[in-house]
């Protein structure tokens, strides 16, 4: 498999855990967001919305949406499990990790805050106040929903949720956001590090690191 990725994309991010907690082997193709290339037609052939991360499939097939893709990984490669059998503990695991896919990271991201700053005159400064003050409150509100004890978000072992948080704490510790009321979090984060799907996972060791 291939994927079209960006070192710092927390969704390509999440897509790298997943496909590291499967012990399946992928190509990295790089996709430079900061230089516009997801803008590009030959990329948009990949994904007309012009984000990351694209997966490509052994036989050509391409999907897009990181949410989506772990959807397409855990049926095609159920083991082992990222999503509770369970279905009320499924449905709360889903509704945590969406607060971050859904609430925090779409309204946090470059594009927003570009945006911000070409249309409504916000400064380096503003853009940054604006993405730690939703990531500030959604962390806070994601901390409250998840399991109060156990090595990750749910349980013994991680699920979408952890892999929807490790990204955003990544941006968290990036921009500042104060963590110190976040303990069971920052503990879940150093517990999933630890593991190697997380690590190589991170930014920092991607081949497209700058």
């Amino acid at each position: 498999m291939k994927l079209y990725t960006y070192w710092r994309s927390s969704c390509s991010y999440r897509v790298r855990i997943a496909l590291g907690l499967k012990g399946l082997a992928w190509e990295s193709i790089p996709v430079h967001l900061v230089k516009g290339e997801q803008g590009a037609p030959d990329y948009l052939v990949h994904n007309p919305a012009g984000f990351v991360p694209v997966l490509v499939l052994e036989d050509g097939t391409e999907l897009t949406q990181s949410m989506a893709i772990l959807d397409w990984l855990e049926a095609a490669y159920p083991d082992p499990a990222l999503v509770p059998e369970d279905a009320l503990a499924r449905a709360r695991m889903l509704a945590a990790a969406h607060v971050i896919a859904m609430d925090t990271q779409p309204v946090t991201n470059v594009g927003v805050v570009g945006h911000l700053k070409r249309e409504y005159g916000a400064d380096a400064e503003g853009g940054i106040a604006w993405m730690v003050h939703f990531m500030t409150r959604n962390l806070a509100a994601f901390q409250q929903m998840i399991a109060p004890t156990g090595d990750f978000c749910f349980g013994d072992r991680p699920t979408w949720a952890d892999i929807c948080l490790i990204p955003q704490l990544y941006n968290a510790h990036r921009w500042g956001v104060d963590l110190a009321p976040l303990t069971r979090l920052t503990e879940i984060e150093s517990r999933a590090l630890a593991l190697p799907a997380f690590d190589t996972a991170r930014p920092e060791n991607q081949p497209d690191a700058d």
